[in-house]
């Protein structure tokens, strides 16, 4: 099947991003409605000009069976086409793929995909299947148990240098602290002995090692590109390239714990966009921990399998190095929105496309990888993958 995203006729036009706050007090509603007022006077729009939405569900609204639809009154839209997808932090991607292909059938012509969450004022969700059933008794208690077996794997299988994981830990909070809209408290540098020295939380992973949950939104702004040059807009980017996996070796009774989606969605996607990794100028992967960067850039293929740590360790991943990576923070030490964080970094490569990160530029980039990871089953790695390459327009 052909990539239809190669034809570039669709263009991200605005973003907007909210400030991170550590228990704001606001509503889900409140930040969104921050987030909608920004992207519009961003690109010079009206609520009247929206007619397509794309969003998730956040666990702050968790039980809302019409948080599309509210969402939208509260912005005051009226749309011929809506989208909520629950893919956990890999959703605001994949809303990316979905919304292109809404716009590329005619379903509607201006779209905004939005997230927002406030998990840390008022968080309601009750996730069951077999977790209450197998996994919470066991003690795996939430994400930082899973990956600290994660962790445990990996060491077993391959070389793990922590001093690896501190170097990458310490290159984003430089970026968070150029970073105006990171969680306040996570704006304080960090070096690698900080690292290493953190308090276990599920060992071997640390406190350094996972995100901060926050409060917080942002938004894009997606329509065609004919339309784009029509209305005068100077700066857009186009998504080229997208794939994504959900339940990746499901079927196997004794999986490998450390082999993700992205061993299939990294290739795809490269053969899609026609790119290979030597193309792509910054990488910005989904981050709730650390080692999900490690196991990301081997099964993409910036290196091989175990070699992760050699990667980080001879590679500059400044804003001015070989590979940038999440250069504004990233949700490590920007903080975790909830299930908007799976646009935080996406909002970061748009940035940097559009040669607005002021002090912590890349110089000069063209493209831009971002990914996505979705929810924690029992017994395998991450149950969605997915993964996006932007072009500068």
């Amino acid at each position: 099947m052909a990539n239809q995203l190669l034809k570039k006729d669709i263009a991200i036009i605005g973003y907007s991003e909210t400030k991170n706050i550590r228990r704001s007090g606001r509503s889900t509603y409140d930040i969104a409605a921050e987030a909608a007022s920004k992207v519009l006077d961003y690109v010079g729009l009206s609520n009247r000009d929206i007619d397509g939405m794309a969003t998730v569900l956040p666990s702050s609204e968790a039980g809302n069976n019409f948080w599309s639809n509210y969402l939208a009154d509260h912005l005051g839209l009226q749309t011929t086409w809506t989208q909520t997808t629950d893919l956990g932090g890999a959703s605001m991607l994949a809303n990316v793929a979905r919304a292109a292909a809404a716009i590329q059938s005619g379903y509607c012509e201006m779209v905004m995909s939005i997230a927002a969450a406030a998990p840390t004022t008022r968080r309601v969700d009750d996730q069951r299947s077999y977790r209450s059933e197998f996994r919470n008794p066991t003690g795996i208690q939430g994400p930082p148990g899973a990956f600290g077996l994660l962790m445990h794997r990996y060491m077993h299988q391959y070389n793990l240098d922590f001093t690896a994981l501190g170097k990458l830990a310490v290159e984003q909070r430089k970026g968070a602290l150029l970073n105006d809209n990171a969680v306040e408290s996570l704006r304080k540098p960090i070096t690698v002995e900080d690292y290493l020295n953190a308090r276990m939380v599920s060992t071997p992973l640390r406190l350094l090692d996972s995100v901060m949950p926050c409060d917080g939104g942002n938004a894009i702004i997606m329509t065609t590109t004919g339309r784009a040059k029509k209305m005068g807009i100077k700066k857009f980017v186009h998504p080229i390239g997208y794939a994504e996996m959900t339940n990746y070796n499901v079927r196997d009774q004794l999986p490998d714990i450390t082999e993700t989606g992205f061993s299939v969605v990294g290739p795809k996607l490269l053969k899609n966009a026609e790119l290979s990794v030597d193309d792509i100028d910054m990488f910005h992967p989904y981050d709730d921990f650390l080692i999900a960067e490690f196991l990301q850039l081997e099964q993409i293929g910036f290196c091989n399998r175990g070699e992760a740590s050699e990667f980080i360790l001879s590679t500059d991943i400044s804003p001015k190095g070989h590979l940038p990576i999440n250069t504004g923070g990233g949700q490590i030490s920007a903080g975790q929105p909830g299930l908007a964080g799976g646009q935080l970094n996406m909002i970061e490569a748009i940035r940097q496309l559009f040669a607005e990160a002021k002090d912590r530029q890349v110089p000069n980039p063209s493209t831009a990888m971002i990914t996505g990871i979705g929810v924690i089953p029992y017994v395998r790695n991450w149950g969605s993958s997915s993964a996006l390459v932007l072009e500068r327009g």
